[in-house]
């Protein structure tokens, strides 16, 4: 799942390749995919891409006025563009991605249902983005707004994990009982972390997956803050300038414990365990973060704190 420092990533790719450009059409593909339907897809067309930006990991693409009408295909009656800016906020879920290209193969409009493609953004110089999502399980989530406070998932984030000041980072996740783990990645408490960076953000904090936030001490809270920080701002700057296409593979190389079961920890050689759950696990080093002990591979068990 694309999380804080790989949605950062693409807006600035998208700022760097797409601002300026005007929208030559939209195809929307995956009709499940567009969440709103005022202002229709074709309220893009003409219009130019002005930022791109995020919410936790919401993509935040905004398109300035214009003055010509084009078609669109796949959603929404023609009409005219006016008045103020429109976004397109995306949330690329477990398996979307924003895939840029500098040329499309054809022309030719897409047909909707048809493979992975959700929505295609046509830009006036032959370039653009697709959103896709592999899978059967389709929750890329698209929606077209005036203010992206309008968008529910937005509406219910937290402070941002990358900026929250210790004191705030502290009141947020004594104000949700819970197992730390759980607690990081809850996008109301703190927006922008998912389940690989809450692993690496555990290990080089030292904390058990399971340490319980209101038995936390001042201190724990100081260093876990600290390492949220240290663990997200490292993964920014690997991401940041690289193509939409290689931030995948820079996420996976810059890894320490996330998706490396089996594999020895690289603080103090140990292999790495996991926690298995119905549709997700957890990886951690007990050496590094449960005193030695491994943690109970069922979600009920009597935890190590």
């Amino acid at each position: 799942m694309p999380e804080l420092p790989e949605v950062q990533a693409l807006a600035a790719y998208l700022r760097e390749r797409a601002v300026g450009r005007r929208v030559q059409r939209v195809e929307v593909c995956a009709i499940n995919a567009l969440k709103t339907y005022d202002p229709p897809p074709s309220a893009l067309a003409g219009r130019t891409v002005t930022d791109a930006g995020r919410h936790g990991k919401f993509l935040d693409v905004e398109f300035g006025d214009g003055n010509e009408v084009h078609g669109v295909d796949g959603g929404g009656d023609d009409g005219e563009v006016h008045g103020e800016p429109v976004r397109l906020v995306v949330h690329l879920a477990r398996a979307g991605w924003l895939h840029y290209r500098e040329r499309f193969p054809s022309a030719a409009p897409l047909k909707p249902g048809k493979g992975p493609i959700a929505l295609r953004v046509r830009l006036d110089d032959g370039s653009g983005f697709d959103l896709t999502e592999a899978g059967t399980q389709k929750k890329l989530a698209a929606y077209l707004v005036t203010d992206p406070g309008a968008v529910p998932g937005v509406a219910r984030l937290g402070p941002d994990a990358l900026t929250a000041d210790l004191a705030t980072f502290s009141e947020r996740l004594r104000g949700r009982r819970g197992q730390v783990k759980g607690v990081l990645t809850d996008q109301e408490v703190l927006a922008g972390i998912g389940n690989a960076y809450s692993d690496e953000i555990l290990h080089t904090a030292r904390l058990s997956p399971f340490a319980l936030t209101h038995r936390l001490s001042d201190e724990q809270l100081g260093v876990l803050h600290a390492a949220t920080g240290q663990v997200l701002s490292d993964a920014v700057r690997r991401s940041v300038g690289q193509r939409a296409a290689e931030l995948k593979g820079e996420k996976r190389s810059g890894l320490r414990v996330h998706a490396r079961t089996g594999l020895p920890c690289p603080v103090c050689g140990d292999q790495v365990r996991e926690v298995s759950f119905a549709d997700s696990s957890l990886q951690y080093c007990p050496i590094c973060q449960t005193g030695g002990k491994p943690l109970a591979d069922r979600r009920l068990s009597r935890l190590v704190r």
